[in-house]
């Protein structure tokens, strides 16, 4: 019995911390894998900003699309503007048609631009709607 304590007791000892060889591998695989994090955590990075922008120009057009219905500026109002000091780099401009399948309604498309990564963007919203009678 007091040698098998013996064998524990002198095992348990010697089985203390990393040997140099673990660290250094530990080491060589961290600085092969840390790269490629970087570059995956940059790309998410990047896509959500893009995701972002895209998502901000497509409220804005839904709100501007919905303003120019509700007033009837669509009839005779500006046909492009800008969104102010609140949304910089978000630009609109409108254009109206007739609806092809019927003479008496009319097609708005909104169109919201803005610059990312050095490229134009642009997101376009549509609606139909009657003309006022006069």
């Amino acid at each position: 019995m007091k040698s098998s304590n013996f064998k524990l007791r002198t095992s348990h000892l010697h089985s203390g911390g990393f040997t140099f060889v673990e660290l250094l591998a530990t080491l060589v695989l961290i600085s092969i894998v840390m790269p490629v994090v970087m570059q995956t955590i940059g790309l998410c990075t990047r896509l959500a900003g893009q995701s972002r922008r895209e998502i901000e120009a497509a409220c804005l057009a839904k709100t501007k699309l919905a303003e120019l219905t509700a007033v009837e500026d669509w009839q005779n109002g500006s046909t492009r503007g800008d969104f102010g000091s609140d949304w910089p780099g978000y630009e609109w401009k409108m254009a109206v048609a007739n609806w092809p399948d019927d003479t008496t309604v009319r097609q708005i498309d909104l169109t919201v631009t803005w610059r990312a990564a050095g490229q134009q963007r642009e997101i376009t919203l549509s609606t139909l709607v009657y003309p006022q009678e006069q």
